[in-house]
């Protein structure tokens, strides 16, 4: 039932809704903050959604889309290496000041 496609920004899709029906996810405006896109792409896995979801990204080449997911690996590595616990030598001080930008 409803219409077979739902256009939502990346922002207004990270907070509130639930999209229990959605079979795909595109994502096509990253955010300097991965944890945005997590949450946006993880409000079509909520309690009630009974199929699979398929979550894409859609980035152009030499765009600054692209390096904006470059910094999103370089953040995710900084964050999993100071949960983890990790050896504090791999951890420079400018390594943390930037996880905490």
């Amino acid at each position: 039932d409803g219409p077979p496609v739902m256009l939502v920004s990346l922002r207004a899709g990270g907070t509130g809704l639930n999209l229990t029906a959605a079979d795909y996810v595109y994502l096509l405006d990253p955010w300097w903050n991965p944890a945005v896109e997590d949450q946006a792409a993880d409000r079509s896995h909520r309690i009630g959604q009974e199929r699979p979801v398929f979550v894409h990204r859609v980035v152009a080449e030499h765009t600054v889309e692209e390096k904006i997911l470059e910094l999103h690996a370089r953040k995710r590595a900084l964050a999993d290496a100071a949960i983890e616990g990790l050896a504090s030598a791999a951890l420079t001080r400018e390594d943390l000041l930037e996880l905490l930008q």
